[in-house]
């Protein structure tokens, strides 16, 4: 069993390169590895036994089994999992557990309505931005996720830079030296990664558990997986890329999926750039308070678009005999308050707290209503002496 995933995998991964290859892609390399004592093994249904925070895996055929034990307990009853992998992220071994849930069942007149439509827009601020029929609003903040993603190529700038003087040429091995800091830094890659997924899947599970609560049944999804197309610069593009836009579409359609609630794509082309209200084109907004300047709407500018994206079609444009709903009434979430800094302040708590103005170190609080600051005052120090006057230091 385990032979026959390993190969799925790799038949899979070389198709998939030779496709893209075959349509131009010449960036797509087939999956040729020298180490292959790490690829990811899949168990399924039947060749493998749970017994608490124990798995049994068979080996090959004479061998012993070999028993895992885990850190926790598995959250699916034994009769729902259906396969599991066994793979290594950052220097850690981990258990993939795929389980069959069932979708959620409702009382009659509580479940979700399908005439009840929301709009959902995404970005990177607000990974989710939503606008309800009822003139309801959501807003789950980004702000901890992308601060993040900066630390983390703040941090790793660092260290590249303190090693690379020892860094070895190609083709050599490195020192044990070497080889501690790549480990270490593959250990802090592992948990950058779980820390962001984390968050997605929070964020995710925001927007459908508020949908539940607003008996919502479909959610009209903004498409911009289109900008990924346009090359913007190196640090745009990184942007784009710690967006990861596939993955927050994948899992808003999966946890919605579970709550029987559909899911549709449609074309935001526009929709934050132009009035729900006399459909003309708005200049973009610095901040993130969208005012038209000839009908004098203004809102929130995320909500202005999931409004729009409410009344499309997929497949099509807007509809017209459908009027925008603007929220009234938000409601605001953020997403990874297990990220460092995230529960006080926006700040990595990381950096020293007495770094200097300026600096990513904790926030000072508010000055007093009088103007006075609470800051340390400033120490002058006198260092220029007028001619023959004599340096006095007191005993």
């Amino acid at each position: 069993m385990g032979a026959r995933s390993v190969l799925r995998r790799f038949s899979e991964a070389w198709l998939a390169a030779a496709k893209r290859r075959t349509m131009g892609d010449v960036s797509a390399r087939f999956p040729r590895r020298r180490r292959r004592g790490l690829v990811p093994v899949r168990w399924y249904h039947g060749t493998f036994t749970l017994d608490g925070r124990r798995v049994r895996i068979p080996t090959a055929k004479g061998g012993l089994p070999l028993w895992v034990r885990l850190a926790r307990e598995v959250p699916y009853p034994v009769e729902q999992v259906r396969s599991i992998t066994l793979l290594c992220e950052g220097g850690r071994l981990f258990l993939d557990v795929t389980a069959e849930v069932p979708i959620a069942a409702y009382p009659a007149g509580d479940g979700p309505d399908p005439a009840r439509v929301a709009g959902v827009d995404l970005g990177v601020i607000h990974p989710y931005a939503v606008a309800g029929p009822d003139g309801e609003g959501l807003l789950v903040s980004g702000r901890a996720i992308r601060a993040e993603h900066r630390m983390h190529l703040s941090d790793s700038k660092g260290r590249h830079r303190a090693v690379a003087r020892r860094a070895p040429k190609p083709g050599e091995k490195g020192s044990r030296r070497w080889r501690q800091y790549r480990r270490r830094a593959r250990q802090v890659e592992g948990r950058h990664r779980r820390r962001v997924r984390q968050a997605q899947h929070e964020a995710a599970r925001t927007v459908v558990s508020w949908a539940v609560r607003q008996r919502i049944g479909v959610l009209h999804v903004g498409d911009p997986r289109g900008v990924l197309n346009l090359d913007a610069g190196r640090r745009h593009n990184l942007r784009l890329r710690q967006w990861q836009i596939g993955r927050l579409l994948q899992v808003l359609t999966d946890k919605a999926a579970l709550a029987r609630i559909t899911v549709r794509l449609v074309d935001e082309r526009g929709t934050s750039s132009t009035c729900p209200a006399c459909r003309r084109r708005v200049p973009k907004p610095r901040g993130r308070t969208l005012s038209c300047p000839h009908c004098a709407l203004f809102g929130h500018r995320d909500l202005v678009a999931a409004a729009s994206i409410a009344t499309r079609t997929p497949g099509g444009g807007p509809t017209s005999s459908i009027a925008v709903v603007l929220p009234q009434v938000v409601t605001h979430r953020r997403a990874g308050r297990h990220l460092p800094g995230a529960g006080q302040s926006r700040r990595d708590p990381r950096r020293p707290p007495q770094a200097a103005r300026g600096s990513v170190g904790p926030r000072r609080p508010a000055p007093p209503p009088g103007g006075e600051s609470l800051a340390h005052p400033a120490r002058i120090h006198k260092n220029h002496r007028t001619p023959g006057e004599r340096q006095w230091t007191p005993h």
